[in-house]
């Protein structure tokens, strides 16, 4: 059965185009299109219902152990009030799901895609062992994204604490709207931006969304929805799973080296990842631009001198940079910023260059 958040009146109210995502009933755009939700959020401040993602808890004397184990970053460097960038994969490196961990000092919160929830809470329970209590509180959490420069004086004016020092992932525990809440220095847009999770009550839903879209209204707040959502994180490089990163993917081939701490003790998929690493990567994950107004889809092969050498992961027409731009996976020697190769479009080849992530300035 298909599920709805407890913002899904007020994205009724505001016109949105209702599609199936994830197991929820989403909001894909408004009426005011994705290009003017994606400018908005680069110029100004957007908001995001992003409450179809999953939330589980960890609790108890073994929980940094386990952690630990299930992740491919480093827990034990998180302090009470921080938050951490990781990846899940499976004995043979390829990647269960990436999402982020949360220190919130009496437990750790683990936030993963909403599409691998179930199959995650499974994995994660299939290891679990010693004094450990994971919990899957999806179902109990709103989530609100509100990101984008003018964030902070959008939210500041309804949040009790002081959010000028909350520093880029961290978190802490406010009042936004009178609710209690974590804030969250965090986002997937590459802007200035806050999540916020609070209880899943569609009164209380109603009461902070409306307060934010109160005090965002001088700077045109504008609500943004899973077609956007996609272009902002395309634009800064930003890994989408079932995309760019999957079952068949590891972390050193997808650019998430930075997250697969090799030095630190025993993980799940470390044996295999040092395998790798030690042969040599086979291919990576690059940015590219196209030469002309063509889009690169998701699947879509590449090739190099006649030979198909690799495929589209993610692509999009960049709202910020006017032109196509994509993902994918190219064999390390066409790796290297301005090299080039073809992407075959419904049969016509479009030449493509090779450009460092991200490709919009992250701010």
């Amino acid at each position: 059965m298909t599920k709805r958040t407890p913002f899904y009146d007020l994205h009724q109210k505001h016109g949105a185009k209702i599609i199936p995502f994830a197991g929820y009933e989403m909001p894909v755009q408004y009426p005011t299109g994705i290009v003017q939700e994606h400018t908005a959020v680069r110029t100004s401040v957007g908001i995001f219902d992003v409450s179809h993602m999953g939330e589980f808890e960890v609790r108890g004397p073994g929980a940094l152990e386990f952690v630990s184990k299930v992740t491919t970053n480093d827990p034990a460097k998180l302090g009470p009030g921080r938050v951490q960038y990781s990846v899940l994969c499976y004995d043979n490196g390829g990647i269960v799901d990436d999402l982020l961990v949360y220190n919130l000092g009496t437990h750790y919160r683990l936030v993963v895609n909403a599409s691998n929830l179930e199959k995650d809470f499974g994995w994660l329970n299939d290891h679990a062992s010693g004094d450990v209590e994971l919990r899957n509180v999806s179902d109990a959490v709103a989530l609100l994204a509100v990101q984008g420069p003018k964030s902070l004086e959008t939210l500041q004016p309804i949040c009790r604490q002081d959010l000028s020092g909350l520093k880029y992932y961290h978190a802490m525990e406010g009042t936004v709207a009178g609710v209690p809440m974590t804030v969250s220095r965090t986002g997937y847009t590459g802007e200035l931006g806050y999540e916020l999770y609070f209880a899943a009550d569609p009164t209380v839903a109603r009461r902070v969304w409306e307060a934010i879209a109160e005090a965002g209204s001088p700077f045109g707040i504008t609500p943004v929805g899973l077609g956007a959502r996609d272009t902002l994180r395309l634009e800064m490089g930003y890994c989408l799973y079932g995309n760019d990163i999957d079952q068949t993917t590891n972390p050193l081939e997808a650019g998430l080296g930075w997250v697969t701490k090799l030095d630190k003790a025993d993980f799940l998929g470390k044996k295999a990842l040092l395998e790798v690493k030690s042969r040599g990567l086979k291919r990576t994950l690059v940015g590219f631009t196209l030469a002309e107004k063509a889009l690169a889809r998701h699947g879509y092969s590449i090739s190099a001198n006649g030979k198909q050498v690799g495929h589209v992961t993610s692509g999009t027409f960049s709202p910020t940079l006017k032109t196509g731009i994509g993902m994918g996976y190219v064999p390390p020697e066409l790796a290297q910023a301005g090299s080039r190769f073809e992407v075959d479009i419904r049969g016509k080849l479009a030449e493509a260059t090779v450009v460092p992530l991200p490709f919009v300035p992250k701010r």
